[in-house]
């Protein structure tokens, strides 16, 4: 089986990803944030085909009790993945693609908002680690380019999710004993 590919968005590869995925408009504003390192598009291939997209939020989230739980933490958002290709683990490799960039640039936290509608993508979030934030549901809202060119703001009810980033290590034992070893008094 065909690995998925992932790489930071190029301009060169923005028609077949909005032809595959549509929502150019999108994908044009994303690689236009990119550029201005406000963010990172990650665009993932399976074999020749254009499979899927994500977006790397590095501003402050949009979203008021977001941005005051959660300062400074970078969001992935608009994780998507073309219907056909769905199931091949193309989601897991951006979302492994994200928390590797965050890793390397020292981040040690990620967040992201899934629908409550949308209980695939929040089993996906689970398995890969993410845990609900312990706060309420919030309002976000989906930018939808429309055929004339214009902008709608629709809202969608969501869970926040955050993952650590930075690996748990117990800390060293200040002591070692054998284990059935006797104890001598």
């Amino acid at each position: 089986m065909t690995e998925p590919h992932v790489w930071r968005a190029r301009s060169a590869d923005l028609i077949p990803f909005a032809t595959a995925l549509g929502d150019d408009g999108f994908l044009v504003d994303r690689l236009a944030r990119q550029e201005n390192r406000q963010g990172v598009l990650f665009f993932a291939w399976l074999g020749t085909r254009p499979a899927g997209v994500v977006y790397l939020w590095l501003e402050e989230a949009e979203e008021p009790p977001i941005h005051a739980h959660l300062p400074g933490v970078a969001l992935l958002t608009h994780l998507q993945v073309h219907t056909e290709l769905r199931r091949r683990g193309v989601g897991t490799a951006l979302v492994g693609a994200v928390e590797q960039h965050l890793a390397e640039q020292g981040r040690e936290r990620v967040a992201l908002a899934v629908r409550t509608d949308n209980p695939a993508a929040a089993r996906l979030y689970d398995k890969l680690g993410y845990r609900d934030w312990g706060h309420d549901t919030v309002t976000c809202y989906a930018r939808v380019t429309l055929r004339n060119g214009g902008v709608l703001e629709v809202p969608e009810l969501c869970h926040v999710l955050v993952k650590d980033l930075t690996p748990v290590t117990p800390a060293p034992r200040t002591e070692c004993r054998t284990i059935g070893a006797a104890q001598q008094g």
